[in-house]
């Protein structure tokens, strides 16, 4: 695993220390992908509450017929 250098320039050295100690390098998520994060988690439902029922009948027959047979 290759993992990403830190943007903030203060935290080199102990990115540097960390990943040759083999420590696990995990730098905390920002904002920004903090903020993408949730609004992925409820995008979904959000979306599906605004839809009407015959649009979601024709998204779910589409997701249906892209799922592959069940061997059952």
């Amino acid at each position: 695993m290759n993992p990403k250098r830190p943007r903030d320039t203060s935290q080199p050295a102990k990115f540097i220390v960390d990943n040759s100690t083999g420590d696990e390098v995990d730098p905390e998520m920002s904002a920004k992908q903090k903020a993408g994060q949730l609004g992925g988690l409820k995008g979904g439902k959000a979306r599906a509450a605004k839809l009407w029922p015959d649009e979601r009948f024709t998204i779910a027959k589409k997701a249906a017929k892209a799922r592959p047979l069940s061997s059952c």
